[in-house]
């Protein structure tokens, strides 16, 4: 049965060659497939021909076209030719469908999952079968009742590898173990040493005793403290120690006869396992005395006849009654000043100077003690005025009176210093009502001047 036009008319064969022929790169087609044919025939015939022959045959050929005129032309006509021999050639080798070499098998990838398609006579497609076989498609079906089931299989998640990963398929670790460790190091405080200040007067500032800071901060010279110093201030009285591998709270509370609990609540311990290098503040704990120097030289006692007395009195009994008024300044020169006012805690004032600077009694009286005293006041001097009034002169570099002798208002006693339990030197000055350590009390020195 002959196909359907759609009303346009039909041409025949000789209108068609007639056009086809009349393509001018048809026409160059043609002539380009006949030379190669007949280069191809006149090779087989001359094959045997001698090479010598074949290049003068060859150069007769071409020396028509080595002319300007003629190039052009055989140029184009060479690469119309290339390109109909190129024409010529199979588009696909055998062989590629199925692998690398050989036929192979025909088809690999089937359209539709491999599933086929006939189409039925009232126009509607079903499924036949699966590529592989005639076998029909079941869906599967979850049982009635098992809506739990359905919806778990819903909300699974579209990966099939379990284990906890990041968007960029980083592998989170299960575990990050705790590198803080809970001690009393974030407990102390820094703080900078100002001009005048002593260690004793820093203490009483924080609340906590002079040798506490002493031993904190590892002091071993009095004249350690200096302006800008950074010192360590515990929070309370103690020590402050760096755990070893053997120690335990029980150990520590042990040997510095205090309290787990108490160790515990100061450094606000969480974890009562300790771990070697933690930092923890000991309360109550004591640790090695300030060293006692050693003097070159023993003061001998000179008597004076100040007072109105007999210097040849032994009795170390002060005068009478205090002749009364204001006392001298126990400081001369040196740039002295208050460094720390009496209060509770420090029964005294302290007088910062230059090592050296005199230092002279305040009233007229008998002394009673002139030497060294491990009480932490170092070289010291006491003086008896009468009417139970007494006063000491403390930390001082060296005295120059002895024990019984008399000494009037404003003689010198000694030279300021920094022996004892101090830093940085100055004089501790203390006026007693009744007897020193024996009974009596200190009272403010500043009421005296």
């Amino acid at each position: 049965m002959q196909k359907s036009m759609d009303g346009a008319p039909r041409l025949d064969e000789t209108e068609r060659t007639a056009r086809t022929r009349a393509s001018l790169p048809a026409r160059l087609n043609r002539r380009s497939i006949a030379a190669a044919r007949a280069a191809q025939a006149w090779t087989h015939g001359h094959a045997a021909l001698p090479a010598s022959t074949l290049r003068v045959a060859l150069a007769a050929t071409l020396r028509p076209f080595t002319t300007a005129e003629r190039a052009l032309p055989v140029a184009v006509a060479a690469i119309v030719a290339a390109a109909s021999l190129l024409a010529l050639l199979p588009s696909t080798p055998a062989g590629a469908v199925g692998g690398v070499q050989g036929q192979g098998r025909d088809v690999r990838l089937a359209v539709n999952g491999g599933i086929s398609r006939a189409t039925q006579a009232d126009g509607q497609t079903q499924l036949d079968s699966w590529a592989g076989g005639p076998e029909s498609f079941e869906p599967i079906v979850l049982p009635e009742g098992n809506a739990a089931v359905a919806a778990a299989v819903a909300a699974a998640p579209d990966s099939a590898v379990p284990g906890p990963f990041m968007d960029d398929g980083t592998l989170v670790t299960g575990y990050a173990p705790q590198t803080t460790v809970e001690d009393g190091s974030d407990r102390i405080v820094r703080y900078k040493v100002k001009s005048g200040e002593t260690l004793s007067g820093i203490a009483h500032k924080f609340g906590v005793s002079m040798m506490t800071l002493w031993w904190a901060n590892k002091l071993t010279s009095k004249h350690e403290l200096h302006v800008g110093q950074v010192l360590r201030i515990p929070p309370v009285s103690g020590l402050v120690v760096t755990v070893k591998d053997t120690d335990t709270l029980e150990s520590l509370a042990g040997t510095y006869k205090t309290k787990t609990s108490s160790i515990v609540a100061v450094n606000g311990l969480e974890d009562e396992t300790l771990v070697v290098g933690q930092v923890l503040v000991v309360p109550g704990a004591k640790g090695d005395p300030i060293p006692t120097p050693k003097p070159t030289r023993e003061p001998k006692a000179r008597s004076s006849s100040g007072g109105g007395h007999h210097a040849s009195s032994s009795s170390k009994a002060g005068p009478a009654r205090f002749s009364g008024g204001r006392m001298h300044w126990p400081v001369i020169g040196g740039g002295n000043y208050v460094s720390q006012y009496f209060h509770y805690g420090h029964g005294a004032i302290d007088i910062a100077a230059d090592s050296g600077a005199p230092v002279v009694a305040g009233a007229a009286g008998r002394v009673q003690f002139a030497g060294w005293k491990s009480n932490g006041g170092g070289w010291q001097v006491w003086i008896s005025h009468g009417s139970g009034i007494y006063t000491t002169y403390n930390h001082m570099s060296g005295v120059s009176v002895g024990a019984g002798q008399w000494v009037g208002k404003g003689q010198r006693v000694g030279r300021v210093g920094s022996s004892g339990w101090a830093t940085g030197p100055h004089l501790h000055f203390e006026v007693w009502s009744g007897p020193i350590w024996s009974g009596g009390h200190q009272v403010n020195p500043m009421r005296y001047f």
